[in-house]
């Protein structure tokens, strides 16, 4: 999320080209406390295609303001993941579950979810 946080380094194989855009976050949503809304619009681009980590946190957050924000939006479902937690009962959820669900949430509510290969159909 932010610069302060270690491991937000980027990997070489994501690493930024040389006019590509960053938008550094410091919360959950990519829309909060940065100018990722304001580019957008800047470049009239209607749809936001959501993918990373969490799913049940950031991604799920991302992509209900986008769809609040009227993108149209796309949670890609094999390129975002979570992890598995302890509930509030003491119960664990596994990782697949809690990810499924957060997708479940998600679809035709906040933003239509597909795989890689079906939002790579679509283009």
């Amino acid at each position: 999320m932010g610069k302060e946080r270690s491991g937000s380094e980027f990997k070489d194989f994501a690493t930024p080209l040389p006019n590509e855009p960053v938008f550094q976050k410091n919360v959950n949503s990519a829309f909060i406390r940065t100018n990722l809304e304001a580019y957008l619009r800047e470049h009239n681009y209607e749809t936001a295609v959501i993918i990373g980590l969490t799913t049940d946190y950031c991604v799920s957050t991302s992509a209900r303001m986008a769809g609040n924000l009227s993108f149209s939006t796309y949670v890609v479902s094999d390129a975002t993941a979570t992890f598995g937690r302890i509930s509030y009962d003491g119960n664990y959820h596994h990782a697949e579950d809690i990810h499924q669900l957060a997708l479940v949430s998600l679809h035709e509510m906040f933003a239509t979810v597909l795989t890689t290969n079906k939002l790579i159909d679509l283009l």
